[in-house]
């Protein structure tokens, strides 16, 4: 779609504006540009984020996830180039699924949607009356790509598999709804069974460069397959099963959180009173890989995520779920202290707080991590990244980004290897355990990191208490239009 921006400004009636988000994994809608009221050099584009298929579990339209492309014309090219400042506004971004979110966030963006070392963070992004904004200053004719965290597309994730497949066993567990293939890599041949799933979310791409990350590295994918020492110990350690994608027709979509139907893949693992799942019909992605982790078993689960409003690397539990007890909670523990140890970007203190008692935590048993650990006995967990910048160790420049995801999914070798002979130990091992490896309760309060990483102190702060990242507990009557 194309603006040709008539302006009274003489030196920019020729600037031309084209929005685009008709590839792999785009999501904008161009609703019209003008000149900006108090700045004639400066133009207001307008545009709305797409809302996923509606959800019929949720009651909901989920959308938070952009990705687009704009073109500009007008500017001419060095050396007989002038300059032209963009303001994008996202006018809609009050009825996302986390409007709460946007606050401290900042756009990403590139001029080389291919190299996802390329990414840059506009520190100046806002959200003010309902709107996400973000100016730009455009130099020459030519297009820039905007996203809210950068995309992996299904290409690269088709290669990751192809590259895969020279290593290890790479089989389909079944097909998505619109056909695409359910992809899992199988290797080692130990007695305890890891499986580790990603990008459930298909708007969380952080979770792909994770998955691509810790491929890399078990499979020596970057050293013609030769692997370290550590590597060769948890091949004798573990069979690992890995879902590098379960949701791919979102991915393509561009959607937040559900798949080609509108279903959210992580509520799709039990039957919710009136709500069969999953099903073949409406969440094949989830019928297939719980039908494969049946036959094989599970010791060890880690389901891959993207938070929108937490700025911290986190691990949440299967808290207060039927077979959670001493057992349980020193295995996560112990998990947690480990790979914070392996990866100063993880962290025990931050993250989506516990139930309180266990008919909360029921009515989550059709989330992954938590049906996973009452039908398997296992330890069982979701690890969430964040959107915006990490306050562990910020980087407002570059903020969260595809390396330190890819890097974060290697380390986890660590303290699986930790944890290793204590998962279905039948001693009281949590005695024998150092204090660090405790179980530390989470807090979603983060307020006083905030206020540090802000010269002036002033931070505008939300919080309502929220479990698994499910909107309906910060909006209990939300309608996203």
């Amino acid at each position: 779609m194309e603006s040709d921006l008539s302006t009274e400004s003489k030196s920019f009636a020729d600037v031309s504006v084209s929005i685009s988000d008709t590839f792999d994994g785009g999501n904008i809608k161009y609703i019209s540009s003008q000149l900006n009221e108090n700045d004639k050099d400066t133009t207001d584009v307008i545009l709305h984020i797409k809302p996923d298929r509606y959800t019929e579990l949720e009651k909901i339209g989920h959308m938070q996830y952009f990705c687009f492309r704009v073109t500009v014309g007008g500017l001419g090219f060095p050396p007989e180039n002038k300059n032209h400042k963009i303001r994008y506004i996202i006018a809609n971004a009050e009825a996302s699924s986390y409007p709460e979110a946007w606050i401290g966030s900042t756009v990403c963006y590139t001029s080389n949607i291919e190299d996802s070392d390329s990414w840059r963070r506009n520190q100046d992004t806002i959200y003010s009356d309902g709107q996400l904004i973000w100016e730009h200053e455009h130099s020459k004719n030519g297009s820039l790509f905007f996203s809210y965290f950068p995309p992996y597309s299904y290409s690269r994730h088709l290669g990751l598999v192809s590259r895969c497949s020279q290593y290890a066993d790479t089989t389909s567990l079944g097909q998505s709804l619109d056909g695409r293939d359910i992809d899992c890599i199988t290797l080692g041949q130990g007695k305890m069974v890891c499986w580790i799933t990603h990008r459930q979310h298909p708007g969380e791409t952080m979770a792909s460069y994770y998955a691509e990350g810790l491929l890399t590295r078990l499979l020596g994918l970057d050293s013609d397959g030769t692997v370290d020492d550590q590597v060769r110990t948890m091949k004798d350690m573990y069979t690992f099963y890995i879902v590098p994608l379960m949701c791919p027709d979102g991915a393509v979509r561009g959607h937040l959180r559900t798949n080609a139907c509108g279903a959210n893949l992580n509520r799709e693992w039990a039957t919710k009173r009136f709500y069969e799942a999953p099903t073949l019909e409406r969440s094949s992605e989830v019928y297939s890989v719980l039908k494969k982790m049946n036959e094989t078993g599970v010791d060890i689960f880690l389901d891959i995520h993207g938070d929108e409003e937490l700025p911290f690397n986190f691990i949440s539990g299967a808290e207060k779920t039927p077979k959670w007890g001493k057992r349980m909670e020193s295995l996560h523990g112990a998990f947690v202290a480990a790979y914070q140890r392996a990866n100063s970007d993880m962290q025990q203190k931050k993250g989506y707080p516990p139930p309180d008692t266990a008919e909360e935590a029921a009515a989550y048993l059709n989330v992954a991590t938590n049906q996973i650990a009452t039908r398997f006995d296992c330890l069982s967990m979701t690890l969430e990244m964040p959107f915006k910048d990490c306050l562990t160790n910020a980087d407002p420049t570059r903020g969260w980004s595809p390396s330190r995801s890819s890097a974060l999914g290697a380390s986890v070798l660590s303290p699986l290897e930790y944890i290793h002979p204590y998962l279905r130990a039948d001693s009281e091992f949590w005695t024998q355990l150092p204090p660090e490896d405790e179980y530390v309760t989470p807090t979603d309060d983060y307020e006083a990191e905030l206020r540090a990483s802000h010269a002036d102190g002033f931070v505008p702060v939300s919080k309502t208490k929220r479990f698994y990242s499910d909107v309906h507990e910060i909006h209990p009557s939300k309608q996203v239009q």
